[in-house]
């Protein structure tokens, strides 16, 4: 059968940079990188997650560029008594295009639950922001042979409050915990067969929605990887952490996803 994924699922290039530069330093690196950036239309959909206080750097920089810009994390409610948080209304009064939901450094250390963020994605995508939502098992799960529990616990519960015609504005990223900043990486066989899985949830909700949306690889992805573990059809871009960090490495990953 003739893959079609680069026909309805353009790939996804984001940089998580969680707890790095501040908005000097944002300038600074979107000032080396966009200018080497296509934005034609075989290019992949490029997209730069600073922290909160760089945010309002990053959307300005990249004002005119195909480059957009997501949070790192949002409340699910507009507004409140919730000193420390930050509304989707306020995201998108800024012009921040998506936001990363679920990332396991939020699950783990900052007690996140699947309950809390199944209602963050129907305040996002009512916002018209664009979730990055992020799953993955721990090391412990994988030896145990739970990942497919844990995916499937993580993915119906997460998208279990938006409406059937709402999943495919939801990019879904895998995250192996146990490779995220550990200098470990899935194999291209592991990043394949938990994408598909992914997939397959998906599509127990809607079967459309499933061909559409956009499951990215997350966890020690590098310029000399990225090509390799974005060429499986199910694998449709990467979240990057610590590779972002550079724009001469972040641009060779951008590089790196297939084109039409």
């Amino acid at each position: 059968m003739e893959d079609d994924r680069l026909v309805i699922r353009v790939p996804v290039i984001a940089a998580n940079w969680k707890m790095h530069k501040g908005p000097t330093e944002t300038r600074q690196f979107l000032e080396g990188f966009l200018p080497g950036l296509h934005g034609d239309g075989g290019s992949p959909e490029v997209v730069i997650c600073p922290p909160f206080v760089s945010l309002e750097a990053a959307v300005a920089a990249c004002e005119g560029s195909p480059v957009e810009v997501a949070a790192q994390n949002m409340h699910f409610e507009e507004q409140g008594a919730y000193t420390g948080e930050v509304s989707a209304p306020m995201l998108v009064e800024l012009g921040v295009d998506g936001v990363v939901l679920g990332h396991s450094e939020r699950r783990q250390d900052f007690g996140e639950t699947d309950e809390n963020l199944a209602r963050k994605m129907v305040t996002a995508v009512s916002a018209g922001l664009t979730p990055i939502l992020c799953v993955g098992e721990t090391e412990e799960e994988r030896r145990s042979d739970e990942t497919e529990a844990v995916l499937s616990r993580q993915v119906l519960t997460d998208l279990a409050e938006l409406h059937d015609e709402q999943l495919e504005r939801v990019v879904i990223a895998y995250e192996p915990i146990w490779a995220i900043g550990t200098g470990l990486t899935a194999s291209v066989e592991q990043a394949e067969e938990a994408a598909a899985t992914v997939r397959e949830l998906v599509r127990t909700r809607d079967a459309e929605a499933a061909e559409k949306v956009r499951i990215l690889y997350g966890g020690s992805v590098k310029p000399e990887n990225a090509a390799e573990l974005l060429a499986p059809a199910d694998v449709d871009g990467a979240l990057v952490g610590g590779a972002s960090l550079s724009p001469e490495d972040f641009a060779a990953i951008v590089a790196a996803a297939p084109t039409s």
